[in-house]
Order: C-alpha cells, then sequence, then structure tokens
C-alpha cells in the first residue's frame, strides 16, 4: 500500500485548506485512514480517522467542529476549516486499523506541510 499526501501549504489564520491522502497498491476495504500531525519539537498526535466503509469517524478535541474528514474512492480528504496559529505542523496519512493511535496504522505516507500564519 503507497499512500501519498498532498494540500498543504501556507495559510493565515481563520483560512481553510483541503489536504488530500491517495492510496494505491493493496488497498481493499480492510484499511481505514487516519491523519496525524507533528509540529517541531512534539509528539506525533493524532487528528482524525475514518473507517475504509466512511460509516464512523474520530477527531482529536483540538480540531473538533473544525475539521472534517471524506472518503472518495481511494482518496481520504481532510478539510480544515478555522484554522490556527497551532496547527502549524507536518501532517501524515497512514493506513491500518481505526483507532486514534500510530500503533495500529501499517502504512505512513510522506507528510504535507501545513504553516498557519497569525
Amino acid at each position: 500500500v503507497q499512500l501519498q499526501a498532498s494540500g498543504g501549504g501556507l495559510v493565515q489564520a481563520g483560512g481553510s485548506l483541503r489536504l488530500s491522502c491517495a492510496a494505491s497498491g493493496r488497498i481493499s476495504s480492510g484499511y481505514d485512514v487516519g491523519w496525524f500531525r507533528q509540529a517541531p519539537g512534539k509528539e506525533r498526535e493524532f487528528v482524525a480517522a475514518i473507517r475504509w466503509s466512511g460509516g464512523s469517524t474520530s477527531f482529536a478535541d483540538s480540531v473538533k467542529g473544525r475539521f472534517t474528514i471524506a472518503r472518495d474512492k481511494n482518496t481520504v480528504h481532510l478539510q480544515m476549516n478555522s484554522l490556527k496559529p497551532e496547527d502549524t505542523a507536518v501532517y501524515l496519512c497512514a493506513a491500518g486499523r481505526f483507532s486514534t493511535t500510530r500503533r495500529t496504522y501499517d502504512y505512513w505516507g510522506q507528510g504535507t506541510l501545513v504553516t498557519v500564519s497569525s
């Protein structure tokens, strides 16, 4: 399974970005997708996840009400609204078993940088 994350960039506080995670290879209905982020000097943290069936989603408290996650065929989109400077990080998508912890995800993309200016 290969994952390609895209859509990062520089945005002002209050703005929006949409990240995409395109999956290819031996992707199947058994792979759920999660988004994580890592800011400089900080631990990688969970952001959002979606079951491949699209039936269940999960969000970190810090992004609830601002971020949404959805799947379109083999691509998972993370829509980020009302961005804050503290959302600045490298965002990575991962495929594996639906959870909020890194260890259940077996495949990782390369990450895309999101920078939110104040």
